[in-house]
């Protein structure tokens, strides 16, 4: 763990295993392939994984990985499901945060980040606090605070409204 940059990255964040571990984050290396190499040979189609939004093809017709040296943030729906990915880059780069693109699986009008596990907890404090980020989510998640959760994207919509008062009206 101490050798991978995204784990002593968050680790100097003061984020916890157990924030790590709850949230699901992880590590995307720096090479162009890991992950195009490992999907093709589990039997993934290429194709499928551009769809996904997991690798982009370069003007050549090669594959190569979307989410390189960045710390990965799996968005996960009420149901458990991972349905997309944020990718914070780590050292210098642009752009800082990458996002998985719309497909039919994932839209980022009609999920909230940290909404899987905030779930249980907004209930009992009768209030969600939405605030900017995913380190935002995790952090307070850390403190404590655990109906925290971020809009996946730069502002609210009305789906994500609509989820939130599934939940509650505060």
């Amino acid at each position: 763990e101490r050798d991978n940059p995204g784990y002593r990255y968050m680790a100097g964040r003061g984020i916890s295993n157990e924030m790590l571990r709850a949230f699901g984050i992880g590590y995307a290396d720096d090479n162009w392939t890991s992950l195009t190499d490992y999907l093709k040979g589990s039997g993934c189609d290429p194709k499928t994984l551009l769809a996904l939004g997991l690798v982009s093809r370069s003007d050549k017709g090669s594959y190569y990985d979307k989410f390189r040296g960045r710390v990965i943030f799996p968005i996960i729906n009420t149901a458990g499901e991972i349905i997309g990915f944020g990718g914070r880059i780590i050292g210098q780069g642009e752009p800082k945060y990458l996002n998985s693109q719309e497909t039919r699986v994932f839209q980022k009008k009609n999920n909230l980040y940290g909404l899987n596990i905030a779930k249980n907890y907004i209930g009992k404090e009768d209030c969600i606090i939405l605030v900017e980020g995913y380190m935002d989510v995790v952090s307070l998640h850390q403190a404590g605070i655990k109906n925290a959760v971020v809009s996946l994207g730069t502002a609210l919509t009305a789906n994500q409204a609509t989820l939130i008062k599934r939940f509650t009206k505060n």
